[in-house]
C-alpha cells in the first residue's frame, strides 16, 4: 500500500473533529492518528516477542534437559530481549519545532507504518520456526534441533536489521 492510500485511509476514518484539527492544525489530527496506529501495530509486536520469548525459554529448557542445547539456544533468548526492547522503545515520528532535521510528515509516517506493517511477515516465519522447533521437542525430536535453533537466529537476526533499517524511512537521505 502507498503512503496516499494510508493516509487516505486513516482520513476516512475520521470523525468531524478530526477533520477539524486538520484544517487548522495543518494535518495535525492525520499524523496523530497515523502515530497512534504504528504505535498498536509496535505493541502488538512488541508482545508477539514477549509471548516468543516465553516458548523459547521452555523449549531452552527443554534442550537443557536433553543435553541437545547449543550456544544458539542462549543466543536467541538474549536476542529476542534485545529486539523487543527495540520494538518496545521505538521512534515514534515527532520533531522538536526548532529541529535541524526538518519536520516530518504525513507522507514520512505513513510510510513508516506501512514499513512496519510489512516486517509481521517477518515475525510470522519466526513464530512459525519456533512452533515447529516446541512441535518437535514434545515429540521429543531433537535430531534437527541445533540447525533449527540457528535457523531462528538468523530469522531474527534479519528482522533486526530490517528493523535498524526503520529510520531512515523517517528522513530519507535527501538532499
Amino acid at each position: 500500500m502507498s503512503e496516499k492510500e494510508t493516509i487516505e485511509k486513516v482520513k476516512d476514518k475520521q470523525g468531524i473533529l478530526a477533520k477539524i484539527q486538520n484544517v487548522f492544525g495543518l494535518g495535525y489530527a492525520t499524523k496523530e492518528d497515523i502515530r497512534e496506529l504504528d504505535k498498536k501495530l509496535r505493541d502488538l509486536y512488541y508482545s508477539d516477542f514477549k509471548t516468543l520469548r516465553h516458548r523459547w525459554e521452555e523449549l531452552y529448557l527443554a534442550a537443557l534437559n536433553a543435553g541437545k542445547a547449543t550456544d544458539d539456544f542462549k543466543k536467541v533468548i538474549q536476542i529476542i530481549d534485545r529486539i523487543a526492547e527495540k520494538v518496545h522503545h521505538a521512534d515514534y515520528g515527532y520533531a522538536g519545532l526548532m529541529d535541524r532535521k526538518g519536520h516530518i510528515r504525513e507522507t514520512e509516517l505513513a510510510r513508516v507504518f506501512n514499513y512496519d506493517k510489512a516486517l509481521s511477515d517477518d515475525i510470522e516465519a519466526v513464530v512459525n520456526a519456533v512452533n515447529e522447533l516446541h512441535k518437535d521437542s514434545e515429540a521429543e525430536n531433537w535430531t534437527e534441533a541445533a540447525a533449527k535453533a540457528k535457523n531462528i537466529k538468523s530469522l531474527i537476526l534479519t528482522f533486526e536489521s530490517k528493523w535498524d533499517e526503520r529510520e531512515k524511512q523517517f528522513r530519507p537521505l535527501e538532499v
